[in-house]
């Protein structure tokens, strides 16, 4: 029986089991193609006839030497690594438009090349007059880093593979293409068929290599899913453009711990480490205000203490405002009604907003009892003491 027929996105990567002049997914328009099954080959019935050569085994108990971990020279950077760059590795880093992705890597690449290792820069997206002046502006223009400016993934293995250096950065994958490939640069083809080209290439060659990814609008990295399978590590950098903070977040590790942070600054010099987060992430006010609770949680590996603030008002003719930033709008709502049905505590008819100091975004239930907290003192108008710091996870039946 015939293998019925697939349809896929070239925006969005959606599967269709028909055409359609547009996506349901997207809503893009002429985007549809349908997939082109692999050749199957003469012998195709059965494995049987198609032997191929035997594979090495080896004990799961064997002892051998974990491959030697390369410092970036960047304290943060090595920390949400797991300790370095690992060998034959592939790191994926995506981020919003100008949050400082490629500020990051060229400093990192700079350190890299400064501590006796050789480092390629391949720009996509710049020229090489371009990254040059940036790295002028960050003081890096002696870094003994190896420009080039490309986007024929072809050309750039053979490149590197002449090379051969230690990391290579690619800034960035939606940029590459292949010629392959009958699509655009930075189509879901494109993307997937560089990027697994390009892993295949950092576990033959054993040289660690970072691609650069853009976001879309809901904050996932622009391109399939199946991207972030093939890498070794997934990194978003994170910041509000009001905010002169960023934060480097693993999501996914297989080298060190996953949701391990590393917190930068930019500054005109470019981006500066940040040791201690949590002086960051307070208000420099050293009197108290009433709706302001410092909430202790762990980010990775350590602990971090960051303030909420809250705003309760009396809320003008019509529905009242709920306004959350940095925090789920879902559980300030399930923290407003445990306050009314458990504590007796109304909020109907007042607006309440909430803000987590300094953009810092908290995912933690721990932060339930912080959140209240800020809740009933700004709703009461009276400041905490200032040596108070808040965490615990409140309940549907109001326990902690």
């Amino acid at each position: 029986m015939a293998k019925a027929a697939s349809f896929t996105c070239s925006n969005c990567g959606a599967v269709h089991s028909k055409w359609t002049g547009r996506c349901d997914d997207c809503g893009a328009w002429n985007t549809i193609t349908e997939d082109k099954p692999l050749s199957a080959g003469p012998s195709a019935k059965g494995l049987g006839a198609m032997r191929g050569a035997s594979i090495r085994l080896s004990e799961l108990s064997d002892a051998e030497a974990p491959p030697a971990r390369s410092a970036s020279g960047l304290d943060e950077l090595d920390r949400v690594l797991g300790g370095g760059l690992v060998p034959a590795s592939a790191v994926l880093v995506g981020g919003d438009p100008g949050i400082g992705k490629s500020t990051l890597l060229l400093q990192g690449a700079a350190a890299f090349a400064r501590r006796g290792l050789k480092a390629v820069y391949i720009s996509g997206e710049e020229a090489a007059a371009q990254v040059r002046m940036r790295a002028k502006r960050l003081g890096l223009a002696d870094a003994p880093v190896k420009l080039a400016t490309e986007t024929n993934l072809r050309n750039i293995l053979t490149t590197l593979e002449a090379e051969r250096p230690d990391l290579a950065i690619i800034d960035s994958i939606q940029t590459m293409w292949l010629d392959t490939v009958d699509s655009a640069p930075g189509t879901v083809s494109q993307v997937r068929s560089t990027a697994h080209e390009l892993t295949t290439f950092a576990k033959r060659q054993g040289i660690s290599v970072i691609l650069v990814g853009h976001v879309t609008k809901e904050g996932q990295i622009a391109g399939p899913r199946v991207v972030e399978h093939m890498v070794d590590t997934v990194l978003y950098f994170e910041g509000e453009r009001g905010h002169q903070f960023r934060i480097l977040r693993a999501v996914k590790n297989r080298f060190g711990p996953a949701d391990e942070i590393g917190v930068f600054e930019m500054t005109s010099a470019g981006l500066a480490e940040v040791a201690n987060p949590s002086a960051l992430f307070l208000s420099e006010t050293d009197t108290p205000a009433p709706g302001s609770a410092v909430f202790a949680g762990i980010e990775g590996t350590r602990p971090v203490l960051c303030e909420f603030q809250a705003l309760v008002s009396p809320a003008p003719a019509g529905q009242a405002r709920r306004s959350v930033v940095g925090w789920d709008g879902g559980r300030l709502s399930m923290i407003l009604a445990v306050l009314e049905a458990r504590c007796g505590i109304p909020f109907a008819g007042l607006d309440v907003y909430l803000n987590v100091a300094g953009g810092m975004k908290v995912g933690e239930p721990a932060a339930d009892l912080a959140v209240a907290t800020a809740l009933l003192s700004a709703r009461e108008d009276a400041a905490l003491p200032a040596d108070t710091v808040v965490f615990g996870e409140i309940s549907l039946s109001g326990a902690l």
